[in-house]
């Protein structure tokens, strides 16, 4: 939100004194909503039982639990945009070890798939969520296309920060 006294809410007025301020604003959004992100998570899952798993660890179960179907590293890694697949297999070892999922195989490849208890993990999630975090969003009076808008537009602006990503890589 653009104040004409104050100027932009951002978090690095330097990189908000080029062009397209506004970009600055939705990256400073970005930064206090990824952490408040990774700390719901955390939080949640505590709740739910599971104090000593991370926020990665939150994504990694409930994309290999997302329509109840054994995942491999590489669709998990793609499906969270995460490169370094040794940070998603650490995940999938402390889910492991926490019971929370188990190794298979599909021909060749290797898979993962939720167990029971994953699944009773991510459904008692979805119920705290429900109970704690939906409730609170709804009483926003957000309409549900401009959520979804939103959504796409941070689909959108991942895909340019990716490409950016790979430029700056070639210098």
């Amino acid at each position: 939100m653009t104040n004409s006294f104050l100027g932009p809410v951002v978090s690095s007025a330097h990189l908000a004194s080029g062009s397209f301020a506004e970009v600055s604003e939705l990256e400073y959004g970005l930064i206090l909503a990824n952490h408040a992100f990774e700390r719901w998570m955390v939080r949640a899952i505590a709740m739910a039982g599971f104090p000593e798993l991370g926020a990665l660890d939150v994504l990694v179960l409930h994309s290999v639990y997302h329509r109840d179907r054994p995942k491999k590293l590489a669709d998990i890694c793609l499906v969270l945009n995460v490169e370094d697949t040794h940070t998603v297999n650490y995940a999938i070892r402390k889910l492991k070890k926490a019971g929370l999922v188990k190794d298979g195989r599909q021909g060749k490849e290797k898979t993962v798939a939720a167990t029971d208890k994953g699944a009773e993990t991510c459904e008692r999630y979805r119920e705290i969520r429900e109970g704690l975090l939906m409730r609170a969003v709804a009483d926003l009076g957000l309409e549900p296309d401009q959520v979804s808008r939103a959504a796409g537009l941070l689909r959108l602006m991942s895909g340019q920060y990716d490409q950016a990503a790979r430029a700056a890589t070639t210098y």
